[in-house]
């Protein structure tokens, strides 16, 4: 039994599944968990000793890598003067005017701890901004693990194949209304049902929680309109996008304006961090300014936000060189594996952003979430078994995005690619 094994064997006697998220228990790969020791650019070493090039990259933050030595000076630095005040700090301060200064639909911006609590507490904004209670979401979005966003939830909902809502009382679900991604015509016809009492449309601008699924034209200007003709708020969930597809975010790809948008763990370094802001006059309406509640004991913790300066300053600096590189290596890895794919018969597509790509099993483009749902599971557990094997971690569900870093080099991309060739003509002589 392998140190892993062991490990996973304690945890499932005191932690439910044996993990703190359900994704990482790898029940849809029909494997153990690994255990993670450290981690190194873009390499992460299980307590086994094994080395790993990683594409999960805790799940899409780690852009300038595991480790960083500038993020760690950081954080060290800013830990020495404490780790927690309960109190405001400057740092605080900075990394808002930062965020503002990057995102163009932000005027103004809440700190919170994670992107559950960014889009729950954006949600009851919008509701307590227009006086309304529904809410537009679509199929295989993953917007946290709030009540109102778990009807048809992508991402570890789908993986482990849980309907959405068991312990979420039906009086909450009955204001989600459903529909699917880039279906623009399907949103119309909800707001034109339900359009006095929709509070808002939240979206992925670029969906990453079904797998990545870019928008198709006109998706997201649709959208725009329709919530400006009905008075709705337009919230983004740019919790795996902000800062990783772009400096801006996909609203600064696509050139939509939100009016309001939810951040994540890039902000912080990979700290336990993330943040809601918008437009100054719904911004307004929080507590202790307005009258919709919300508070964090821990948000703008000092070590989290200093490490998010740090890693933004570093993005704005280097704004062009950053994103061209990271654009450039999902690009090489996309066009070089896919071929493979095809040489040896496998239905495999990839869709791909700068940053991110996902390769689903499956011989339809992906463009929503049941297209995603069809693709070939049981092929992709034999690619993440088989690529383990090799020392590649893929993320063990096919509806997860994978991501790179800054820190992944040519000699790493060309295991992965000369594992893939190898796994890609196993899974075909079986």
């Amino acid at each position: 039994m392998t140190i892993s094994q062991e490990l996973f064997r304690k945890a499932a006697t005191l932690i439910p599944g044996g993990v703190n998220s359900p994704v990482r228990a790898c029940k849809s790969v029909q494997c153990d968990p690994l255990f993670i020791a450290k981690a190194s650019g873009s390499t992460l070493t299980t307590e086994d000793g094994k080395t790993l090039i990683d594409y999960v990259m805790s799940w899409g933050p780690m852009l300038l890598g595991h480790n960083h030595p500038g993020v760690a000076r950081a954080i060290a630095a800013a830990a020495a003067n404490g780790t927690s005040f309960g109190a405001p700090c400057r740092l605080e301060v900075e990394l808002a005017q930062a965020v503002v200064d990057a995102v163009p639909g932000i005027e103004m911006v809440r700190m919170v701890s994670s992107g559950t609590e960014a889009t729950m507490s954006a949600l009851r904004l919008a509701r307590g901004y227009t006086g309304r209670n529904g809410v537009i979401k679509f199929h295989g979005g993953y917007h946290g693990h709030a009540d109102a966003f778990l009807a048809s939830a992508g991402s570890g909902v789908a993986t482990q194949s849980i309907p959405g809502t068991p312990g979420v009382p039906q009086d909450v679900v009955k204001h989600t209304l459903l529909a699917h991604y880039n279906d623009l015509d399907a949103v119309k016809a909800l707001f034109e049902a339900h359009g006095d009492d929709i509070a808002a449309v939240i979206v992925e601008p670029v969906a990453g929680n079904m797998g990545l699924v870019l928008p198709q034209p006109g998706f997201l200007e649709g959208l725009r309109d329709l919530t400006r003709k009905y008075g709705a708020v337009l919230i983004f969930d740019e919790v795996i996008t902000g800062f990783r597809v772009d400096f801006g975010g996909a609203q600064h790809i696509y050139g939509v304006d939100p009016d309001i948008t939810c951040l994540g763990k890039i902000i912080g370094g990979g700290f336990p961090i993330g943040a809601f802001g918008g437009k100054r006059h719904i911004m307004d309406r929080l507590a202790p300014l307005g009258d919709v509640y919300q508070a964090g004991t821990l948000s703008g913790n000092p070590v989290a936000v200093r490490a998010g300066l740090y890693v933004l300053d570093f993005l704005r600096q280097n704004v062009d060189t950053v994103y061209a590189r990271l654009k450039e290596t999902v690009e090489t890895l996309a066009n070089r594996i896919a071929p493979i794919a095809t040489r040896y018969e496998i239905p495999y597509r990839v869709n791909s952003l700068t940053g991110m790509f996902t390769g689903f099993f499956s011989e339809a483009p992906v463009t929503g979430y049941d297209a995603a749902a069809a693709s070939d599971r049981d092929l992709y557990e034999k690619f993440f078994k088989a690529m383990l094997e090799e020392g590649i971690f893929f993320a063990p569900s096919q509806f997860e995005a994978s991501f790179v870093t800054l820190t992944l080099d040519q000699t790493e991309i060309e295991r992965t690619v000369a594992a893939c060739e190898r796994v890609f003509r196993g899974i075909r002589s079986i």
